[in-house]
This record gives structure tokens, sequence and C-alpha cells, in this order.
């Protein structure tokens, strides 16, 4: 019998566990959900290298690969080494030049260097970072979907993001952002799904939208 399901890989952005995913649910007769999660990169590997030995965990020919935020960089950089039927990234940038100006500005002067990510247990500062937004109200939530707490991975996310070098989108790719994204404003970046009132988190809180969406999307 022909399998007819499509594998759906799904990584999460800095910091963030494979949790953010949780209310996201398609259609079982159709697809399959595969959690991916950061691990701690070995002293001096390269974004690319990383890329790479993520592959190892893609255990399906044409697959899906769906990145939120930094996760979208790395699902980019990933189809250097195996063939996709589709790459989809979510609150995220597809070449550096959609990256906002403050993460330029940080590239040629390094003061991203100068980020206390010494204090990776204060969760509030943590997800300033990677989620870009106050979570005063919501920092038990965040507790739970923030879990990569290794200032050596911090600094390294921080540091690749900052002097992300692609040029151009790579193929077969789906852009969806949030209309109100802090992290990577909406006015920097073109050929994008715009999601009205999406904000950086909103594969969390806005999962009924792609809910109703990605099976399309998908299979489009």
């Amino acid at each position: 019998m022909i399998d007819n399901i499509i594998h759906v890989y799904c990584m999460p952005g800095m910091a963030a566990s494979p949790t953010i995913f949780e209310y996201i649910k398609l259609p079982k007769e159709r697809f399959e959900l595969h959690l991916l999660e950061w691990s701690i990169p070995t002293k001096g590997i390269s974004f690319s290298e990383y890329a790479k030995n993520m592959c190892k965990l893609i255990k399906h020919k044409n697959a899906v690969l769906i990145g939120v935020s930094l996760g979208g960089l790395l699902v980019q950089e990933m189809t250097k080494y195996i063939e996709v039927i589709k790459v989809i990234i979510i609150s995220s940038v597809k070449t550096r030049h959609e990256l906002p100006k403050r993460m330029l500005f940080a590239r040629y002067t390094s003061v991203h260097k100068l980020l206390p990510t010494g204090l990776v247990n204060n969760v509030e500062l943590l997800a300033k970072y990677a989620f870009g937004e106050s979570v005063t109200k919501r920092l038990s939530l965040y507790e739970k979907y923030l879990s990569v707490r290794d200032k050596g991975y911090l600094d390294w996310c921080i540091n690749e993001l900052v002097n992300w070098k692609r040029e151009v989108p790579c193929e077969k790719l789906v852009h969806i952002q949030g209309e109100k994204d802090t992290v990577f404003p909406i006015a920097n970046i073109s050929n994008c799904i715009h999601v009205v009132n999406g904000t950086h988190t909103m594969i969390i809180h806005r999962a009924k939208w792609f809910n109703e969406n990605l099976p399309t999307i998908i299979l489009e």
C-alpha cells in the first residue's frame, strides 16, 4: 500500500521547547507531526554544520520542514543537505536582508556579545530575547515553553542569527509572518503570508489559524 502520509518536522525557535507546537493539530489521515528540539552546540560548530547534524533526525524522504523564528533559519540551512517537498518558516526571515536594523548593527559592532546571557534563569529576560515581548502576566506559561537555558547555547544562537549570511531564499519556501511581530517586523519582509494581529508567539496563541490553513499551504 502506498503511504500517503506527509511527514512534517517542526523546529522551535531560540531557547524554546517543542511544546510550542502542542496546539497544532493536522488531520492524522494525511499528516504526521515530528517534533525536533535544540541540543547544546559543540564548541566552534557553525550554523551550517549544526543544520547538517540535525538532518540525521529526519527519518522520512520528501518531508516538510516547519521552523519558527531561529528555527526557520535552521530548516533553511538543512535544505543544503536533504531533499524536502516544502519549507515553511513562521515568525522568521528568509535572508539576512530581512533582519531588522538593530541586528545588522550588532553584526558590525559585536554589541550582541555584551548581552547578559548569563542571566538565563531569568525567564522574563529570556522571553524578551526569544519572543520579543514582556511576559509578566504569563510567566508560568513561558517557563514551560522556554526550556533551553544554557549560556553557551544562547551566545551561539544570537551570534549565528546576527551573522547569518543567506542572500537568497531557499527553494520551495513559504513564509508566514505576523503583522505585529516585534522581533522580525513585517515591514522588512516581502513575499509572505500575513497573519492579522499575529505576534512573534503566534504559533502558540494563533494555533487555530495554523490548524485551519497549514493543510492547504502544505498541499499547494
